[in-house]
This record gives C-alpha cells, structure tokens and sequence, in this order.
C-alpha cells in the first residue's frame, strides 16, 4: 500500500484521506487547523452543478453532475462510518424578479429538461404557495431534485471517520511538500504556495456568510434552498435542521484578507431581504468571511502535477459538490486505476496547454 501525505484539512482533503484511508493505505494529513480551518466551514452546503453553473462552464457542469451522482453513496458509506453527515433532499427554488430572470429560468428549465432533470416553471403565485414567506416575485423554477448537505455535520462526520481509519493528523501548515511516497495538495486557496506549477494559477476568492435564526413570533425558514439574483449578485438561503438559515455569499477578490466587511453584510440582507422579507426580524447568530480556492477558468486542478504531486484544488464555489468525484480520483490515481467521467478535462496539464497559446 502507498503511503499518503494529504496537505489539508478541508472536506476536500478530508474526503480524499477517508477514501484512501479506507482502501488501506498509511495516510497522514497536514494542516493546523484541520474541521475548522477553512472555507468548507463557512459553505452553504448546496449539491446542485446546475441551478450553481454559469453560462459556458460545461466541463464544470459535467464534473459536477458526476459527483452528484456520487454523492447518495458517498453519504452512505460515511453514515456507516458512525456520524450522518446531514444529506438533505429539499431541492431548491430559483426565482425571478423581472422579465430578464424569468427568461434565464426558462432556459434553465430547457436545460435540465434535457440532461434528464425534473424541473417545474411556477407562477409568481404558485411560487408563494410552495414558500409562503418569499417576496413578490415574477415566476420561480423548483429543482427537486437538488441536494444539500450540513457542511458542519460533513466535515466533523469526515474527521471522525478519518480518525476511525487511523489517519494521522498533524497540526502545522506546511511550507514545502511532505516526505511521502504519494502527496496530496488540497490546502484550497493556499495551495498555489506549495508548488511551483501552481503559483499564480490558484487565487483566493473572498466570500461573507450569514447565519440567521428566526425570534419567537417570526416565520419559519424556507423549506427549499431558495436561489436568486438581485441586482446582479447572486445570492442563496439555505435551511438548516436545526432553524437555522444559511445566507450567502458575496465574491470578490481581496487576496488573504479574512475581515467581515460592513457592506458585505449590508449587501447579503438587503438582497435576502427581497426574496424573504421576514429574514430582517431573524437574529443575526454568526457572519463569518472564508477564501474559496479560484482558478484560471472555473474548473478546478485534478489530476497529477510533474513531479508526481497530485492537484486537489481550484474548486471555487463546488467544494462540496465535488469532493466526492474529486476523493475517487485520487484513490483512483494511488491505485493505478482509470479516473472518474470527467476528471480529465480538470488535468492541471492545461496549465502547460494555457501558457503556449
């Protein structure tokens, strides 16, 4: 069995190190804060590669589908590992505020038509029927069959089942590449530190979040993750089990910087505001900044550097979503065996392919 240094603590250096792990294979991870540390602490947890894909991004699109359709039994096997880690099926709600929205929400509709995904056009009214507590809107899309998932539950379900195949943890960022007869780089927006070929090609994404819980006497929460663009920044509300609702995010670029900004906070509520307007009586429980790790083109880095380092990053907002298809590639990788549908097109390869164009 290979012995495997994993650089990161993030569910997607978590997940890697517990598939590894699982199939016998000596695994250490580095990281100083591992659970906590990064920015799959801060996600909104949505499992959905359509409704969160942006016009041209089809390899991501296809990447993401792929580790959908992992994802059932990715939350299976992790369950029977001792901790559920919150898969949710609620679907999600995308609405629309103008004519322009609900034109983007019938080609959305089209689309996932065609790939085989329920998808059903509301009217503004049967909108307010499915969630009663949303704004005045034009027309909706509900996406059932969307997933979500506790990124808490996951990430302290993956610690535990990491330590319960006997993976070693150390507590310390490291500054070059571990010792180790196969390594893993999934250290997200840090990650482009440890390696020459990816210096440069990964960039920290800033993104603020919210955590509200409503008072006596206020609403309850949406029952479905509920989408939109307000003004021209996308925004998401996320509920949680517990009545606690998600609200995110804002992205921009402001390189390491962690800071909680007013305008951010002020910007989220304003537009969580207009899709539920009983969210401004909710207390306010957390806000919180995290980096998502940015490539040069949306897809992320997976596949093997040229030293024989294997790439586990770049995931921007699909962290969650991908780590399933993402772990089963490196597994795939220390065993010798072909890699997921979709990896390829994620090579870091086309880092070379980019520079001689």
């Amino acid at each position: 069995m290979t012995n495997l240094a994993v650089v990161g603590g993030g569910v997607i250096g978590l997940s890697a190190a517990w598939r590894a792990a699982a199939r016998g294979h000596p695994v250490t991870l580095y990281d100083p804060e591992p659970v906590r540390g990064g920015a799959s602490w801060l996600a909104g947890g949505m499992l959905a590669p359509v409704t969160e894909a942006w016009p041209g991004e089809d390899d991501v699109l296809s990447l993401g589908e792929e580790s959908l359709r992992r994802w059932p039994g990715f939350a299976s096997d992790l369950a029977q590992e001792g901790v559920d880690p919150g898969l949710a099926e609620h679907g999600t709600l995308v609405v629309a505020f103008d004519h322009a929205d609900a034109g983007y929400l019938d080609i959305l509709a089209g689309h996932l038509h065609s790939i085989g995904r329920a998808a059903q056009r509301l009217t503004g009214r049967e909108v307010k029927r499915l969630e009663p507590g949303t704004g005045s809107v034009r027309s909706g899309l509900h996406v059932p069959g969307d997933l979500a998932v506790d990124n808490r539950k996951l990430l302290n379900a993956l610690f535990a089942a990491c330590q319960a195949r006997d993976v070693r943890f150390v507590r310390e960022r490291v500054e070059r590449i571990p010792d180790a007869e196969a390594v893993v780089l999934a250290a997200g927006a840090w990650t482009g530190r440890l390696h020459p070929q990816l210096a440069g090609a990964v960039r920290p994404l800033k993104g603020e979040i919210l955590r509200l819980k409503p008072r006596r006497g206020c609403l309850p929460p949406p029952t479905h993750t509920v989408r939109a663009v307000v003004e021209g920044r996308p925004i998401y509300l996320v509920p949680r089990g517990d009545q606690e609702l998600v609200l995110g995010a804002t992205q921009y670029e402001a390189g390491f910087d962690q800071s909680v900004t007013a305008r951010g906070v002020r910007e989220l509520i304003e537009g969580a505001e207009r899709v539920f307007p009983g969210i401004t009586e909710y207390e306010l429980a957390e806000t919180a900044a995290g980096l998502r790790a940015g490539s040069h083109d949306v897809l992320p880095y997976i596949g093997v550097l040229d030293d024989g380092v294997f790439a586990a990053t770049g995931h921007h907002r699909n962290g969650l979503l991908m780590a399933p298809v993402t772990a089963d590639a490196v597994v795939a990788w220390l065993e010798g065996e072909k890699p997921p549908e979709g990896v390829e097109a994620a090579s870091p390869a086309r880092l070379h392919q980019k520079e001689h164009v």
